[in-house]
Parts: C-alpha cells; structure tokens; sequence
C-alpha cells in the first residue's frame, strides 16, 4: 500500500492515490491533492463540493453520480471541471477522502 507524507501527517493510498481509508482525511490531505492537482487556491465553491461529496458517500457508501453533484451544489459540470481540473471523479473525489469511484478511469 503507498504512503503519502505531508505536513507531518501519513496516509496510507491505494495504487491511485485515494485515500485507504474515508475516516483519516483531513485537512492535510486536502492541502496535499490541492498541491498535486495543481489548484492554487481553494475556494468555498471547493468547500462545498467536498462536503457534498463526504456526506453523500456517509450516507450511501459510494460516490453520488455527477448529476446529483450538480444538482447539490448548483453548478454547471463544466464548472466542476474548472474547480477540479483532473475531474469530478478523480480531483473532487479523492480531495474529499472518498474511495475511487467504480466509474473513474
């Protein structure tokens, strides 16, 4: 299993680069894929995308699909895109600790 260190914090990944497991994100590790996605500066419009995205897999145990994240959050996908720019699956999902969801690539 890959580690990942950063800010004194360890985070045991998959092969991917998501989160083993949901229960240690933080904000470290929201610092750290905001780092490796290349996005300078996190928003509140980030924020709430995260938060969607935590509680919906709480309470579902997976991923929402990206009609019920645009619907949630009120934005466009393209959007979604500009804040993530690996994508709502890859960039979203694993800056909110959420596991690789069965439709990403």
């Amino acid at each position: 299993m890959p580690v990942v260190e950063f800010e004194g914090e360890i985070f045991n990944t998959d092969e991917d680069g998501f989160l083993y497991d949901f229960y240690s994100w933080n904000e470290a590790w929201v610092k750290y894929v905001k780092t490796a996605e290349g996005i300078e500066e996190l928003t509140d419009d980030h924020r709430l995308a995260i938060s969607i995205l935590r509680d919906y897999y709480i309470e579902h145990r997976k991923a929402p699909r990206m009609s019920i994240l645009t619907r949630e959050t009120g934005f466009k996908l393209k959007y979604i895109y500009e804040l993530f720019p690996s994508g709502p699956g890859k960039g979203a999902c694993r800056m909110a600790g959420l596991p690789k969801p069965v439709s990403c690539v």
